[in-house]
């Protein structure tokens, strides 16, 4: 091929931008390495340099700012036979570093190329990860409150395993871009450019004092071999191979009949420690072992082991479209920290709504139907007062029944966790006062 350039739509920047040295810089390196133009792949950034996917005849994706490197890694892992080229701009680069960052730490085949040019030159030249302390720029003295980045240090200690930094004016750029495809593994080339749309109307830059930046910075052209390593990719598939065991999709076969079940809304109110989630997982595979359509909700801290815990769940013979509680049909009260996370819900209880509330807990007035239970006086454990709940439901028919219970405990819990938790169900059966 002659070039790839696209015909129809040709480099459009302006008048001395060094962009259109690299455009041309990067049809050269694709003619020279003679790749085939549906194996490669353009992801561009947003800015002067996300137009790099309209002037190629190739495989093409515009991304949002700074997210270039997401979209380039999901593809090139799709299809490890793609050459996934990046281009991305200082302003993209300082909105998107930690998935720069992420790159260089995981080594994926991918060669991204920086257009550094000191400014956001799209938006109004204001400044960037990269702008000179003393330029003067549309942001006014922001950029004199801060240092510019180096880049290619940073990517160094992040883990790139081949990094070149260079004038975007350089004759010698074909052949640096070449080198970077060729690495197997995540490459970096800076390209120093002249933003003549806005930069250099304010700030002395040309060919020479780019080269004089380059000289006077940490020389970087090539491979990094403290950070040498196995591709991303290649290593990734060599360990899959390598496991003989992967998790397997949960499938709950439908077991039971139920005649006229009608939707039903559980909330389960306690607090971290007490299994809330896990007992919200058993009543959704209650239900679905009857073939009904379940959903969960839940609410819970960031810090996991302290404060309320929250299910609400539903059960539903209908397909569910709204996943949030209206009506609850039963309502198990077993923390205060629970209670007082949906205190409002108990005015608004309907009468003939089933309460299970632990002796222990205070809870507001409602015109609910409640039911009173001493798990300390039946020496259950605070950690399972939420399974024994259940059992308390089951022995009541309210939302569950105790054969969709036994079918739940023994789809979700291996064979010594399931004979363990039957017998704190039994003791909900065998007790009189329940």
């Amino acid at each position: 091929m002659n070039s790839f350039l696209n015909r129809n739509r040709p480099p459009v920047y302006c008048p001395g931008c060094t962009h259109e040295k690299i455009t041309t810089g990067l049809d050269k390196a694709l003619i020279n390495l003679g790749l085939d133009a549906d194996k490669t792949v353009i992801v561009t950034d947003i800015g002067c340099s996300g137009l790099f996917d309209t002037f190629f005849n190739v495989h093409a994706l515009h991304g949002v700012h700074g997210r270039a490197l997401t979209y380039a890694s999901g593809i090139k892992l799709a299809n490890p036979e793609l050459n996934v080229i990046v281009t991305m701009g200082d302003g993209g680069l300082g909105i998107g570093g930690a998935h720069v960052l992420a790159a260089c730490r995981r080594n994926l085949d991918l060669t991204l190329i920086i257009l550094n040019n000191f400014n956001f030159g799209m938006t109004g030249g204001q400044y960037s990860a990269t702008t000179p302390t003393d330029a003067i720029v549309g942001s006014e003295f922001l950029n004199q409150a801060e240092i510019p980045l180096d880049i290619c240090a940073i990517a160094e200690s992040a883990g790139a395993t081949y990094i070149d930094r260079c004038s975007g004016l350089d004759p010698a750029l074909p052949e640096k871009i070449v080198k970077a495809m060729e690495h197997r593994g995540f490459s970096i080339i800076e390209t120093l450019g002249m933003c003549t749309g806005r930069y250099t109307k304010r700030n002395k830059l040309t060919p020479k004092v780019i080269d004089k930046i380059i000289s006077d910075l940490p020389e970087k052209s090539g491979i990094i071999e403290k950070n040498k390593r196995p591709e991303y990719g290649e290593r990734y598939r060599a360990l899959s191979k390598e496991r003989t065991r992967f998790f397997e999709a949960v499938t709950i076969e439908k077991q039971i009949d139920l005649k006229d079940y009608k939707k039903q809304e559980v909330v389960i109110l306690g607090s971290a420690g007490m299994r809330i989630v896990t007992a919200g997982d058993i009543v959704c595979y209650s239900g679905l072992c009857a073939g009904m359509n379940v959903s969960m909700k839940n609410d819970y801290n960031i810090t996991v082991l302290r404060g309320q815990s929250v299910s609400e769940i539903l059960i539903s013979p209908e397909k569910i479209g709204y996943p949030g509680i209206e009506s609850p049909s039963v309502v198990l009260a077993l923390s205060d920290e629970g209670v007082q996370r949906r205190n409002k819900i108990f005015a608004n209880l309907k009468p003939g709504t089933f309460v299970l509330k632990e002796k222990s807990v205070d809870i507001p007035q409602t015109p609910a139907d409640v039911f009173e239970i001493d798990f300390k006086e039946l020496k259950i454990k605070k950690q399972d007062w939420a399974l024994a709940s259940l059992g308390v439901m089951a022995k009541n028919d309210k939302a569950i029944n105790k054969e969709m219970l036994g079918y739940a405990l023994k789809s979700y819990f291996n064979q010594k966790v399931y004979e363990v938790a039957m017998e704190t169900i039994e003791k909900i059966f065998q007790d009189k006062k329940v």
